[in-house]
């Protein structure tokens, strides 16, 4: 059990018993009485949404989740295939489960697949990517890395983020996972 105030995005809580994923919180603090932790939460067995206030003294049964190192395959018209390293075994997630994800999913690369009494219920990604630059305007001659000057560009997963007006077609970026911000390139500081 863990104190309502420990609630994040994203983390998987038993609600009404049965397992709910963390899609939105916040922290309300009021002037008297108890603070509120609003929380938009969604049944990871049957898709349904709730929205629940806890008070901050409530408390709270995480969910064990299993973590399992997965090699990313393919993407199909509605689901996104995973193997099993050890097995061989492949398994599905439908998109809406991935959300965010997807964009920083790269054929081949290794993920942390979350598995809930062994049905799959998510993805979690490094926090950062490395990606290459798919489409993006022609680089300023004379632009530096100290401007704050951005345009957008399409990676190869198709994300698009804003970068520096110095980063070219075909230059790999590091993109951080959590917030889809540019970083900066690999090799430099």
């Amino acid at each position: 059990m863990i104190n309502a105030t420990q609630i994040r995005k994203g983390m998987v809580i038993i609600h009404e018993g049965e397992p709910h994923k963390v899609m939105e919180f916040r922290f309300t603090m009021q002037g008297r009485g108890a603070n509120s932790i609003p929380t938009k939460l969604r049944n990871i067995l049957t898709g349904t949404q709730a929205e629940v206030r806890y008070r901050s003294d409530d408390r709270v049964e995480k969910a064990f989740i299993e973590d399992k190192d997965m090699e990313y395959l393919y993407e199909d018209s509605s689901e996104y295939w995973f193997m099993d390293q050890e097995t061989f075994e492949q398994i599905s997630i439908p998109r809406d489960q991935l959300e965010d994800i997807v964009g920083y999913l790269l054929p081949n690369s290794v993920v942390k697949v979350q598995l809930y009494d062994g049905k799959p219920i998510g993805v979690s990604v490094p926090p950062s990517v490395q990606l290459k630059v798919e489409d993006t305007e022609p680089a300023i001659k004379g632009a530096t890395a100290s401007g704050n000057v951005t345009k957008p560009a399409t990676l190869e997963t198709g994300l698009t983020i804003q970068v520096p007006m110095f980063v070219s077609r075909g230059d790999t970026v590091i993109v951080n996972t959590t917030t889809g911000e540019y970083q900066g390139r690999p090799g430099r500081s």
